[in-house]
């Protein structure tokens, strides 16, 4: 069965509305010296100014982009549009037209030229997507050279080692070892003094059990 055709109010009074509107546009354009094809034109140009601002809104409220210019140019196309209907419910004579309202049909086409070609070929830039920063492993970075140290060359990455509930138990590469074993020598022969693991730690830049564990085994 083929689909019942029911009008739609809300549809019948946009189209009633329309024709009004596009009846007083006609009158004022042709009172203001735009006779033939010209007066029918500026309803048409008028209406699709509305539209078009209308839609590039909703375009870029959907985008988050700033709306301020579609904003201006859907107020200009309203206020042309309401100052039609106005001016032709008597307030002015259509007879007698002023020389500014003439001024302003006759410079409307390329206003209405300039706005919708601003509207249609803006883009909308979105904002840039920031790539999350990779995870970085202070162990697998943990080998600092102490300036000063006899030995240039920084030690070799090492893998990523988990903490275990003693220090003893942490399996310590022998690189490591090396190089520590180095920064506490140069510690005891500028201070004199033993290093010790809270020192051992911020030098190498380790986890605290594992600078306990390189301490064990420096001895």
């Amino acid at each position: 069965m083929s689909p019942t055709f029911r009008p739609d109010a809300v549809l019948v009074q946009a189209v009633i509305a329309g024709a009004l509107s596009f009846a007083h546009l006609h009158d004022l354009a042709e009172a203001a010296g735009q006779t033939g094809w010209k007066a029918w034109a500026y309803p048409v140009s008028v209406d699709l100014l509305l539209v078009a601002a209308w839609r590039r809104l909703r375009t870029l409220r959907a985008a988050d982009a700033p709306a301020r210019s579609a904003w201006s140019w859907f107020t200009v196309a309203l206020v042309a549009s309401l100052g039609a209907n106005v001016a032709t419910a008597g307030l002015l004579d259509l007879s007698h037209v002023p020389d500014w309202l003439r001024i302003l049909v006759a410079g409307w086409p390329a206003l209405a030229f300039l706005g919708g070609t601003l509207l249609v070929h803006t883009s909308v830039e979105s904002p840039p997507e920031v790539e999350p920063m990779a995870d970085v492993d202070p162990v697998a970075n943990s080998a600092v050279i102490e300036p000063g140290s006899a030995d240039s060359d920084p030690a070799p990455a090492l893998p990523a080692v988990e903490p275990a509930s003693e220090p003893a138990a942490l399996a310590v590469p022998p690189a490591l070892v090396a190089h520590a074993r180095k920064v506490a020598d140069d510690h005891h022969a500028r201070t004199g003094t033993r290093i010790d693991p809270d020192t051992l730690r911020a030098r190498l830049g380790v986890p605290p059990l594992m600078a306990e564990a390189i301490a064990a085994q420096l001895g």
